[in-house]
């Protein structure tokens, strides 16, 4: 039985619930594959999702589309594609406590932004600030990767980039209400995030059993669309105890479900939405032309 990795970008959550459902009700095993997923806590971040792609130690990683680009255009390339896309729109957003009083982007200005350090993001924040009357101009940090939510949550930030269906449902259920400003409302085309990549050349001498590994995943999210209950039991399994004591994991399947897309959409990607994004970040001279005519991404092993 082939077996195949897949780099979590997070430590497990309901981005990743269909990888975890095609695991325990063995969609992978009933197509040959044996699945293992590997959690960023074991190594605490040290090595990204896309550098576990690019050094062989993962046959897929999970990461925002930006990855993909960077991938394709760093000095060593890889030849990285996005392959299944987990949510069919945006449900992230930059979050502010309500008792800050930022209830607006432009506010942010002379504020502290907690950074992921990820590929154009502080760009993405800023240009957020602008598009919203302010300047742009953020004290910028860089906490340790997985406790970035917590520097807000203890006021140590005063903003930072959250999953509305994860840290927004914790917010939630621990009563701390949030400030959220999303990308499309202040002009920000942002991608498909997060995205499910390969390495190219491997899809084409591989092409049989990663095709089945993402069907077996699309089965995954469907199952989670259909079945909500049972779904997030099986989630539930792979928290961290912190998650499991502080999010409302039925509110966040609720939330989530209608982002995973139908049997025709679920893993998609629509070529016009990945365009705008690539020319807007040309013309905001994040990134040079050429990746417009670059091959990031395919629907081809969804057929």
């Amino acid at each position: 039985m082939k077996t195949l990795r897949i780099a979590l970008d997070w430590t497990p959550n309901m981005n990743h619930i269909g990888l975890f459902i095609g695991k325990e009700l063995g969609y992978y095993q009933e197509n040959g594959i044996e699945i293992e997923i590997l959690n960023p806590l074991e190594d605490h971040y040290e090595t990204t999702p896309g550098k576990k792609l690019e050094l062989g130690l993962a046959d897929f990683a999970i990461a925002p589309f930006e990855t993909v680009i960077s991938l394709n255009n760093k000095k060593n390339s890889v030849d990285a594609i996005a392959v299944f896309a987990i949510l069919q729109e945006d449900i992230s957003s930059i979050a502010s406590l309500k008792s800050s009083n930022l209830d607006a982007p432009k506010l942010l200005d002379g504020k502290i932004y907690a950074s992921y350090k990820a590929r154009y993001e502080d760009h993405i924040v800023k240009e957020m600030v602008k598009n919203d009357g302010g300047i742009g101009n953020m004290e910028i940090v860089y906490p340790d990767k997985l406790g970035i939510w917590n520097t807000l949550l203890e006021g140590k930030a005063d903003a930072t980039w959250i999953f509305d269906n994860w840290e927004g449902v914790e917010a939630k259920t621990k009563q701390i209400k949030l400030n959220t400003f999303s990308m499309s409302q202040f002009g920000i085309p942002y991608c498909y995030s997060p995205v499910i990549i390969a390495r190219n050349n491997l899809i084409i001498t591989h092409k049989k059993e990663y095709s089945l590994f993402i069907k077996a995943t699309q089965k995954g999210y469907l199952y989670a669309v259909e079945n909500k209950s049972k779904a997030a039991s099986i989630l539930r399994k792979y928290l961290t105890d912190y998650d499991k004591a502080n999010i409302d994991l039925s509110k966040s399947i609720d939330i989530s479900a209608p982002y995973f897309g139908n049997d025709k959409e679920c893993g998609y990607m629509k070529p016009e939405r990945i365009h705008v994004f690539l020319k807007w970040l040309v013309d905001h001279n994040l990134e040079n032309k050429k990746i417009i005519e670059q091959n990031l991404f395919t629907n081809d092993l969804l057929k």
